[in-house]
């Protein structure tokens, strides 16, 4: 399958994981509210996110172009991969134990990243996160099968494990909820994410490959998985560490400042997910069985630049020309107040800038990691997660949770800009002059979308809000995709593209 037709069909699937989770999150809104329970879940979730970034996540990505190599010199008709089977098992200990260890030392975890619970609130978070602990080898493997699945071209299966989890999830909240309170959300979260990892087998029962236990740390693709490694450990440890300061700072700004600076990134973060996720899912292997042809790199990497900002720009001008509207539409019933919308609002606005930054990072982080090049990426990580962590403690007392939005937004602008410039740089895998180019074309009409938005936003007044949002998003869309046409840019033809492929996949 091409990249194209893998990612018209990695969208599809994951919209409908997508979909249900956002249900889930307006159910749990509704149920909870901005409130200290859920301020409390969102920190144990955080933590243990800590435990599986560390070594989860970083795994997966390394053995990812390790076998998609391996694929593609022996044929779709291997039956295993010692490779994996020796990096599934070396992460199932280590998790295993690393979860057991947090588990213990909780309390002091949590009075150390959230220093301003107290009380219940305190000792509720310590429970939670014992409980949501028991996921973590779960969604490891989770990750893992799946990556082995995707090197192998296998992408649907991956792409739908959010429907079992967020169903599960929705039942948690919705049914047990109001009777159990947050504690039935994180007994769905671990139950949820075992549903995830057995959507993980069909697939490798099609391949038929075959995992086993095995602990050959000297396997030689094993030893390349462990080269790339310690760096990647590095880069996510790092993106879990500004979310923990994020939330530690948030903690001291009052009850419902956690939640709101969630629920502004979950929107925020949608469309990212969606869209471009989705697409380096085909990408990213695509990327490291060319790496030794420059020229299909450079065509990879243009290829995904284009889509990241014909697609996610308008999207975050939307979301912040029309922040309230959006943001009560989304969450605004049961528990969730109007003033929840707007503290909501206010995250969404600052945050949305690092809509586009995310996608072009994501870009541009996937193809270092595909050419072998995994430092440079870890050390601009490093420099923006000090610009993060300093935004937090300095603009946080000053504006709130617009401070602790806008220094990730900021943290994200300069590692998407760092990055490219590295990658051309390094590995002249990109090309600056359309790279500035497509950056020219898109200020250009933001400038003239942002005014039609603006004004659509102010003549709708008083109307309800899914009318004001719906009204005043689909003018800054409009105007956009005019001034795409009228200028003649050669991403208009993104979309009708991604039309095409699609419909040779159907036929």
């Amino acid at each position: 399958m091409s990249v194209s037709r893998a990612a018209v069909v990695v969208t599809a699937l994951t919209a409908v994981s997508t979909i249900f989770g956002f249900v889930r999150d307006v159910v749990i809104a509704a149920v909870y509210g901005a409130g200290p329970s859920l301020d409390a879940y969102l920190v144990a979730q955080g933590l243990m996110n800590v435990v599986l970034g560390l070594v989860a996540y970083a795994m997966a990505r390394s053995v990812t172009p390790v076998i998609a190599r391996e694929v593609a010199a022996e044929g779709s008709t291997c039956a295993s991969h010692r490779s994996f089977d020796t990096a599934i098992t070396v992460t199932m200990v280590v998790l295993g134990l690393g979860a057991i260890v947090v588990g213990m030392c909780a309390g002091p975890v949590t009075a150390l990243l959230a220093p301003g619970f107290e009380g219940e609130q305190a000792d509720l978070a310590v429970l939670l996160t014992r409980i949501v602990l028991l996921a973590t080898v779960l969604i490891a493997g989770t990750d893992l099968l799946a990556a082995v699945a995707q090197a192998h071209g296998k992408v649907v299966w991956s792409s739908l494990q959010g429907v079992p989890f967020n169903i599960i999830m929705i039942g948690a909240a919705g049914l047990f909820g109001p009777r159990f309170g947050i504690e039935a959300l994180a007994v769905g979260f671990v139950i949820g994410s075992a549903a995830r990892l057995l959507l993980q087998l069909p697939p490798l029962r099609s391949l038929g490959l075959r995992v086993r236990p095995r602990w050959d740390v000297r396997d030689r693709g094993f030893g390349e998985i462990a080269r790339l490694m310690p760096p990647l450990l590095v880069g996510s440890a790092i993106s879990n560490v500004n979310s923990l300061v994020d939330r530690a700072v948030g903690s001291t700004l009052g009850d419902g400042a956690i939640t709101a600076l969630s629920y502004g990134w979950r929107l925020v973060n949608l469309p990212e997910t969606l869209l471009i996720a989705s697409l380096l899912v085909p990408l990213y292997p695509a990327l490291g069985a060319a790496a030794g042809n420059l020229p299909e790199i450079r065509r990879l990497v243009n290829r995904g630049l284009s889509v990241t900002v014909t697609i996610l720009v308008p999207l975050t001008l939307v979301l912040m020309v029309a922040a309230f509207p959006l943001s009560f539409v989304a969450y605004g019933r049961g528990e969730f107040t109007v003033e929840d919308a707007r503290a909501t609002a206010v995250a969404v606005l600052w945050y949305a800038p690092a809509l586009v930054a995310m996608g072009v990072r994501q870009v541009m982080v996937s193809t270092s990691y595909a050419l072998g090049d995994s430092k440079a990426p870890v050390v601009v990580s490093l420099i923006a997660m000090v610009i993060n962590v300093a935004g937090d403690i300095s603009l946080a007392p000053v504006m709130g949770v617009a401070g602790i939005a806008l220094a990730t937004s900021a943290s994200l602008g300069f590692a998407a800009i760092a990055n490219g410039w590295l990658l051309a740089r390094r590995h002249q895998a990109l090309a600056v002059g359309e790279g500035m180019r497509l950056i020219g074309r898109s200020t250009a009409i933001s400038i003239v979308a942002v005014v039609a938005g603006l004004t659509a936003l102010r003549l709708s007044e008083g109307t309800p809000a899914l009318l004001q949002g719906g009204l005043t998003g689909l003018v800054v869309l409009a105007a956009y995709v005019a001034g795409l046409v009228l200028m003649r840019a050669p991403e208009r033809r993104v979309p009708l593209d991604m039309l095409k492929a699609a419909r040779r996949r159907r036929a």
